[in-house]
């Protein structure tokens, strides 16, 4: 199963506080760690809300909505895309994952859609077109 794993923004990364040294070293090892057990896909940092913008929906309209944005704690300040085999596995690795931010913060692992989760609406027609854009992006 695919799990993105969110490193919930601060109001020190919504600041722009970077890391230091020891961090960055600390997160280069669980990072590496994560890659040599084949369980990283993916990973970045987000730069803070007040960096980019959000696009509102409304029927055909759009809204554009620069940050940054207010609730803090709902903003992800990072994330990995990581295989796992199951729920636990991705909980038992964000337990070694060192502390992201210089004080209390937040990993949040939610679960990737599967083509079954989405029953008879995903018919062949869409998977196929699915499956030869994943294989244009190399995946």
């Amino acid at each position: 199963m695919k799990v993105m794993v969110m490193v919930k923004a601060t109001a020190d990364s919504e600041a722009g506080l970077m890391p230091g040294t020891e961090l960055l070293e600390a997160m280069g090892k669980f990072n590496e760690a994560l890659v040599d057990a084949g369980v990283m896909l993916a990973g970045e940092g987000l730069a803070p809300s007040s960096r980019g913008v959000r696009v509102a929906f409304d029927g055909p309209q759009r809204r554009v909505v620069d940050g940054p944005f207010a609730e803090t704690r709902e903003l992800v300040a990072g994330f990995w895309l990581w295989q796992v085999r199951s729920m636990d596995e991705a909980i038992e690795w964000a337990k070694r994952c060192p502390n992201p931010m210089p004080g209390p913060s937040e990993l949040e692992i939610r679960p990737l859609f599967e083509a079954a989760d989405f029953g008879d609406a995903f018919t062949p027609e869409l998977q196929a077109q699915e499956q030869r854009l994943r294989e244009r992006l190399g995946n």
